[in-house]
This record gives structure tokens, sequence and C-alpha cells, in this order.
């Protein structure tokens, strides 16, 4: 379940943020920078969502 829903959030991320990203420029070097700059965002989103579930985990799973 957790690999299927992996692949729906990538295949989600190329729709709609890589493809727009690549297509809204003319030149490569400028198309490869938008699509850097867009998995830099997602691998910092996705860091501080691991963190934040993390710190979660910490802090509730003492309780259980």
């Amino acid at each position: 379940a957790g690999a299927i829903g992996a692949g729906i959030a990538l295949l989600a991320f190329v729709i709609l943020i890589a493809y727009p990203a690549w297509s809204s420029y003319g030149r490569t070097w400028e198309r490869f920078s938008a699509l850097f700059l867009s998995f830099y965002v997602l691998i910092a989103m996705l860091g501080v969502g691991s963190l934040i579930g993390f710190g979660i985990f910490l802090l509730v799973g003492n309780d259980i």
C-alpha cells in the first residue's frame, strides 16, 4: 500500500510540478535549473515532514 501511494505521489509530482516547470522555459539550462529547484523543494519538504512525523512518534510513542 505504501509503494502504491508513493508511486501515485511521484506521478502527481511529475504531472503537476515537474512537467510545467520543464515546459515553462525554452533554454535547456533553464529547464534543468527549474527541475533541480523543484526536486530540491520536494526533498526539503519530505525531510521536514519526516522530522515532524518522527517527532510526533517520539512524543506519542512513549505513551503507548
